[in-house]
């Protein structure tokens, strides 16, 4: 079965030049091929393959199956990611063919040699990056940077994002933080550190009530 692989970046961006280009590479092989069914996703190439609809295709593909693209970079956008579909593609004996690059791997000799090179290629990959990730990691340590979330620092998305209005709302009434955090169920420490992070302050002259 052959499968053409289609993959925009942005919801802006058509398929049509793409879908024209396979097809017309179809009609000129001798035999013409037909392409039997269309992978059409619109996903950063950075996104895991495994998160996208090639990754769902990529499961049920056998050494019947050819997958076949206009290039190389619409697998993926960096050579981790493209050695990674490679490899798993050439080791199921799947073929990739590539119109731009004129590529041919499929179920051959060299094409497993490549499936082999790949999947080593990636490792490294793989292991460098963690190695420099880790490296960097180290020296920040080294220079005292603190790493992570400062102590004591909310997050973009808590348990009282959205609240914003109810609990300015509820200041402005007179309530005391405590008598608040208990009614949202959360410390209230941590409504005091969400209205300073989020500017939220009483917009009249209440004194807090006990708790």
């Amino acid at each position: 079965m052959y499968l053409g692989y289609v993959r925009v970046s942005t919801g802006k961006q058509t398929v049509e030049n793409q879908m024209f280009a396979i097809e017309d590479f179809c009609a000129h092989q001798n035999p013409p091929i037909h392409i039997d069914d269309w992978i059409i996703e619109t996903a950063s190439g950075m996104k895991h393959f495994d998160k996208r609809k090639l990754g769902k295709q990529l499961q049920s593909v056998t050494s019947d199956d050819t997958i076949i693209s206009t290039e190389i970079t619409r697998l993926g956008r960096s050579l981790l990611m493209i050695f990674s579909i490679m490899a798993y593609c050439l080791g199921k004996g799947c073929g990739i063919w590539t119109i731009k690059e004129g590529w041919r791997l499929g179920d051959n000799l060299t094409s497993k040699v490549l499936a082999f090179a790949f999947g080593l290629a990636a490792e490294i990959e793989r292991a460098l990056i963690s190695e420099r990730t880790r490296d960097a990691l180290a020296r920040k340590r080294a220079e005292g940077i603190r790493l992570g979330r400062p102590k004591g620092a909310l997050g973009k998305h808590t348990k009282l994002s959205g609240k914003e209005e109810v609990i300015q709302t509820l200041l402005d009434l007179g309530n005391s933080y405590a008598s608040i955090a208990r009614s949202l169920k959360v410390d209230r420490s941590t409504l005091v550190r969400f209205c300073a992070a989020r500017g939220i302050k009483r917009s009249v002259d209440c004194n807090e009530m006990a708790s």
